[in-house]
């Protein structure tokens, strides 16, 4: 994970990989239809993320600025799950199969 900031220091990009694959969370822009999750006190989705150790993701996540919602749990239905919100906004669920 890059981040990339803003002169006043604030992020302005989160570059995250995943499995090789590299992707971008961006701020909240002048654009009238790209809201962000912390303006508007809320999201419409949550990001699922399965990993191999979820204990493991969500330390590094809060370590790095996220807030634990829900710290990491094992549920009947098979699944170890935590949820984190990114400096953002964003709603991350960390799961695995259990």
């Amino acid at each position: 994970m890059r981040r990339v900031s803003n002169s006043d220091g604030s992020i302005h990009v989160s570059e995250l990989s995943i499995g090789g694959a590299i992707f971008h969370l961006h701020e909240e822009t002048a654009d009238p239809k790209a809201f962000c999750p912390k303006r508007h006190d809320g999201t419409t989705v949550t990001i699922g993320l399965f990993v191999a150790d979820v204990d493991a993701v969500m330390n590094q996540a809060s370590a790095a600025g996220g807030e634990v919602i829900s710290p990491a749990q094992d549920y009947d239905y098979g699944y170890r799950q935590g949820k984190i919100r990114d400096p953002f906004g964003h709603i991350w669920m960390i799961e695995a199969e259990i």
